[in-house]
């Protein structure tokens, strides 16, 4: 062994083991189809309000993705570590809407795939899954399922109960009775609370006034929610 092998790095041996120019077009398109996706994820997600941390992350997870993988796959050794440190590693956030798990899994695949150089495939994906994901995003808004409040009290309760099922019945497209709730208070015959799931039709909403103009019903009201869709 010479003085100069003492001073030999290994780590600057590595440098160049990722060309400049294949992590500069691998990250590029990482990004840009990073922007792609939170672009689907805004068309597709149905709350009104966008979280803007959450776009943040997709397009950082598909770069960080992307240069992993571009590491890993320049050093087997690397890669064994890797597995390794990421095996360790636990995530505590939760994540409410089984969308945005898609969207996350979505991103680390597009890392992967950008960093085997398998550009062709990753550009390809994105579009087929993005056009499936806006198909069944207009499928899923025109068939959104709602909640129906209604409210009966006074002597009329029983014949409320029977006109609000009728109306429910020829006003939507599917129904199903959740819940009924009876209380002694409210003067009279009591009071009686009714919650419907609901379907519209064509996503009709004027059945709910004639509900409401029922003799008997006090409160009337129709909630979206993002429960589980009628069976």
């Amino acid at each position: 062994m010479t003085f100069s092998d003492i001073f030999k790095s290994s780590f600057i041996d590595r440098i160049d083991a990722v060309p400049p120019l294949d992590a500069a077009v691998a990250l590029a398109l990482a990004c840009a189809l990073g922007l792609f996706i939170v672009l689907i994820y805004r068309k597709t997600n149905v709350n009104v309000m966008h979280s803007t941390s959450f776009e943040a992350t997709l397009v950082a997870l598909t770069l960080i993705t992307t240069l992993v993988i571009l590491a890993v796959s320049s050093n087997v050794l690397l890669s064994l570590g890797m597995v390794g440190a990421l095996s360790i590693v636990r995530f505590r956030t939760p994540v409410k809407e089984p969308m945005d798990i898609v969207f996350l899994f979505w991103c680390i695949a597009v890392g992967i795939v950008l960093a085997a150089g398998l550009l062709l495939l990753a550009v390809t994906g994105c579009i087929v899954i993005g056009l499936v994901l806006l198909l069944f995003a207009n499928t899923r808004t025109a068939d959104r399922p709602f909640m129906l409040v209604v409210r009966c009290s006074g002597d009329a309760v029983p014949a409320a109960e029977e006109a609000v099922a009728a109306l429910v019945a020829s006003g939507t497209e599917r129904h199903a009775l959740k819940a009924k709730s009876r209380s002694a208070e409210g003067g009279g015959g009591g009071s009686l609370d009714l919650t419907y799931e609901v379907r519209l039709k064509d996503g009709g909403t004027a059945f709910v006034s004639a509900v409401a103009a029922v003799d008997g019903v006090t409160d009337a009201n129709l909630v979206s929610y993002n429960g589980d869709y009628l069976g």
